[in-house]
């Protein structure tokens, strides 16, 4: 065979690139395959004790119980074929893992108080916290929002902040889980003084470097378009040096900002949906993961009104899902079986068609789609998650397309065309 390029010039490429390849290893790391959890709880500060969880299933429990599985089901839209399976999931939801990840708030739904005040509240979040830890009732995922760094409330949030971390920390290991939310960001200096906040809490507290991350709350136009005209979002992430956990939409914040209306504003608002498309374009590749915001229509009042909300609540999920956004916010104990059956109906639907190409790939095996490396990936990222969530089971993984739990988390995990 003839070939043209000497050693040299694949020698020059490889100098050329090398700077851009080491770019890429650092800020596009990919994701870990860890679990993602459905959504995040916000409950204010004051009204958080231990067992809050349980309360919350509880809760809806007696709703459920009050309108009929057969209602929620109906509400939701869920097939047929799949309401025997989606009922039973709601159920252990509710009885075993009501709130996935939850968000202690000290900011909006907490409001001003005295200083005094929120620094007791704070205090008092971490110790309630370690009690639920050390009974091992703690949810999954579990932190505090605090408040802004804006000028007017900034010297209060990381006061509330250091209160909370060093409380906890001085009370136990800190959990796995822990999630730190950073709101109504603006700039990405922002984002660097909160790194420099992790750097010198996880000093003061031995805690091992990098041991806190935070998610950025996307609630301010600023946050997805700087003076300059560049997406700030994008930069943000890069400048958490690793920190930046998350991106999570904020979805009444955000549109009031913009002037839209009351009664228009929705997670899917024209410009919902694109602060929404932007945050997904600067996370790619990054590890960083997307929670879109929360709707405000809660299941309450008469039977009429809770089936219409959840039939409202069921069908934004399912749209967040669809479009890549697999968490999302719940503000109310009535909107956790709406969240629950319209996730776990979304895998179960998809779940037969995505084990059936996804064995085909990993087979070899000629099918009806000739899927290439990237789509065989997200196939096993929406296995994972289907696993994660408990809407599937990795025992049906396995008989389905033939692979392990460790070997569904690999092909999450590598890279395309490793």
């Amino acid at each position: 065979m003839k070939v043209s390029l000497d050693r040299a010039t694949l020698e020059a490429v490889e100098r050329r690139l090398s700077a851009h390849d080491a770019h890429l290893d650092r800020a596009y790391p990919g994701d870990d395959g860890t679990r993602q959890p459905v959504h995040t709880v916000y409950v204010p500060a004051h009204r958080y004790t231990a067992g809050l969880a349980g309360d919350w299933g509880a809760q809806a429990r007696a709703v459920l119980d009050a309108q009929g599985t057969d209602a929620l089901l109906d509400a939701v839209g869920v097939r047929a074929d799949l309401r025997e399976a989606v009922a039973a999931q709601v159920e252990r939801k509710l009885a075993v893992e009501p709130i996935e990840d939850l968000r202690i708030d000290l900011e909006d739904g907490y409001g001003t108080h005295p200083d005094a005040a929120e620094d007791e509240v704070a205090a008092a979040a971490a110790l309630a916290l370690r009690a639920e830890l050390d009974a091992g009732t703690a949810t999954p995922f579990v932190g505090i929002r605090f408040k802004c760094f804006e000028r007017l409330t900034r010297a209060r949030g990381l006061r509330t902040l250091d209160v909370f971390v060093s409380t906890l920390a001085a009370s136990g290991d800190l959990p796995e889980g822990l999630v730190l939310t950073l709101p109504k960001v603006t700039a990405v200096a922002q984002v660097e003084a909160m790194v420099a906040v992790c750097e010198r809490l996880e000093e003061a507290n031995g805690l091992p470097a990098g041991r806190l991350r935070f998610e950025v709350q996307v609630e301010t136009p600023q946050s997805i378009l700087d003076s300059a005209g560049t997406a700030t979002v994008a930069r943000m992430i890069h400048a958490g040096g690793g920190r930046v956990s998350g991106l999570h939409y904020g979805t009444y914040d955000y549109s009031a900002s913009l002037g839209i209306a009351a009664a228009y504003q929705s997670m899917e608002h024209p410009a919902a949906d694109l602060a929404k498309e932007v945050m997904q374009l600067a996370a790619a590749g990054t590890g960083v993961r997307l929670s879109d915001g929360s709707t405000n229509v809660l299941p309450v009042g008469d039977d009429a009104q809770v089936r219409a909300a959840w039939a409202n609540h069921g069908r934004l999920v399912r749209r967040s899902l669809e479009r890549g956004f697999y968490q999302g916010w719940d503000l109310h104990p009535a909107q956790l079986p709406s969240r629950f059956a319209a996730t776990c109906a979304f895998y179960r639907e998809g779940f037969e068609p995505a084990a059936q190409r996804l064995s085909n790939y990993v087979n070899r095996v000629e099918g009806a789609v000739l899927d290439e490396p990237a789509t065989a990936k997200a196939l096993a990222w929406f296995l994972k998650r289907g696993v994660d969530g408990g809407a599937l089971g990795a025992e049906e993984i396995v008989e389905r397309v033939g692979l392990q739990p460790a070997e569904l988390t690999a092909m999450v995990t590598r890279p395309v065309g490793a």
